[in-house]
């Protein structure tokens, strides 16, 4: 039987899963590469959006009155990874970005909502 040059069907259908396959994995790599390039960057954004929405959050809360639902509305469009959960008990509002960043907000007194610093968050 004589060869004609021509490639069966599966045998296409296994190169382009193949090609398509080796375009993920180009991707990936170059993803993981510009995050790691990044991440300095990153954190540091996330960390200024956590302190700055902990402060909004218990301001709202705790000097406004308002309920947490409502003042995720004071967020700035981008914030929308940012977690807030409140602790009624200590009148504090702790932000996150998941593996990123957290801060902590605590109402004092007459000097309003204070960003706590990690000296502060040990002393507990």
């Amino acid at each position: 039987m004589a060869s004609t040059g021509l490639t069966s069907p599966k045998n296409r259908s296994i190169s382009k899963l193949r090609l398509v396959l080796y375009g993920i994995s180009v991707f990936l790599i170059l993803a993981l590469a510009w995050l790691a390039y990044n991440y300095q960057s990153l954190k540091g954004q996330a960390n200024v959006a956590t302190a700055y929405g902990s402060h909004i959050a218990c301001s709202c809360r705790y000097i406004a009155g308002r309920e947490m639902d409502n003042c995720k509305r004071d967020f700035e469009p981008g914030m929308e990874m940012l977690s807030v959960v409140d602790d009624p008990t200590r009148k504090r509002v702790t932000a996150s970005i998941p593996f990123l960043a957290q801060a902590t907000a605590e109402r004092r007194g007459t000097y309003g909502c204070i960003v706590l610093n990690d000296d502060e968050m040990k002393a507990e």
